[in-house]
């Protein structure tokens, strides 16, 4: 039976979507979310600790963002990922691109090989990845989401304290509520921290446009889980302790791989009605209406629970979206 994306719909006035990062990170608001009881409660993002046990294995997404967004003229060129020696691209205003094209970037150029359908633009640089890579941090910007105004401490700041490897487009914004010190705290208490890998691309912020959820294509995005980590997540899911991903991104890196070593791309679609292999608690921000990410936080939890969570969230003027607070939902 084909489930509406209407069901996923609520309203957020804007003045509610964070502008801003929280400072420090960790000063930021929290939602415990009790999936058996429905319960909610209110604490400071710093206070997660309280809620961790000796044994809990939290995993994160050690992705980093590379400065994406490139200016050619009046048009912008927003890289997404290379594969197979062409570059995955949106342009705004496309339709001057034509194949067989150059896009003069000044100092690289590039080809335009294919225009797709689903407005995706490949695009062939004729060098390597790594010398793209340099190139967009010398004269790229960063791909703050378009519902946040372009401010100094927003460029700054979208980055989590713990990125590693350079190759998402976007944050994974459930880490900014991480600093070095609450991770030493989390340590101290007995959790055990883990890194995996998913560069953040369209799969995560493309949104729905289509009526039904079973309609929505999800896009390919790149993982990586390591065999050692790998290793140690699944002796501590056998020992029966809880395995927490922080962020939507590592819920999709860990049902999508079954946290076994993996290096390639998923483009797993979780809705209402899965079955979790390995995850057992998340920490997540606020989501936009009718996205992917809101429907995956419903299948953890009840769709009933987690709209009661972000009317709740309003009515106490919690902050959404990117910059905004986190829900701890156990």
């Amino acid at each position: 039976m084909a489930t509406p994306v209407t069901l996923f719909d609520y309203d957020l006035p804007r003045q509610f979507i964070a502008q801003t990062p929280m400072s420090p990170r960790d000063h930021s608001r929290l939602m415990v979310v009790d999936r058996a009881s429905g319960g909610l409660e209110h604490r400071a993002f710093f206070e997660v600790a309280d809620y961790l046990k000796t044994g809990d294995v939290l995993v994160f997404n050690n992705t980093k963002v590379f400065k994406a967004r490139l200016t050619v003229g009046a048009m912008e060129i927003f890289l997404l990922r290379e594969r197979d020696g062409f570059w995955e691209a949106l342009a705004r205003p496309g339709k001057k691109l034509k194949e067989g094209s150059e896009v003069d970037f000044g100092g690289l150029t590039a080809m335009v090989k294919e225009k797709r359908d689903d407005g995706i633009v490949l695009l062939d640089f004729s060098v390597s990845a790594d010398q793209v890579l340099a190139f967009c941090e010398s004269h790229g910007e960063v791909p703050i989401p378009p519902y946040v105004e372009k401010n100094s401490a927003a460029v700054e700041n979208y980055q989590t304290v713990y990125a590693k490897h350079t190759g998402a487009v976007a944050a994974p914004t459930a880490g900014f509520h991480f600093t070095e010190e609450l991770l030493e705290k989390i340590k101290t208490k007995g959790a055990q921290i883990e890194f995996v890998t998913l560069h953040v691309g369209l799969g995560t912020f493309l949104p729905v446009k289509t009526e039904t959820l079973e309609e929505h294509k999800m896009h390919a995005e790149f993982v990586e889980v390591d065999a050692e980590t790998s290793a140690r997540i699944l002796k501590a899911k056998s020992d029966g302790r809880r395995i927490i991903a922080v962020g939507t991104t590592v819920v999709r890196t860990l049902e999508a791989t079954e946290a076994k070593p993996y290096s390639g791309d998923v483009s797993i679609f979780i809705t209402p009605g899965y079955q979790f292999k390995i995850v057992d608690a998340l920490i997540t921000n606020f989501h936009l209406p009718k996205s992917t990410l809101l429907a995956l936080v419903s299948a953890l939890a009840s769709r009933e629970l987690i709209l009661k969570a972000y009317e709740t969230a309003k009515r106490e003027a919690y902050r959404f979206y990117s910059f905004g607070d986190a829900m701890f939902i156990q």
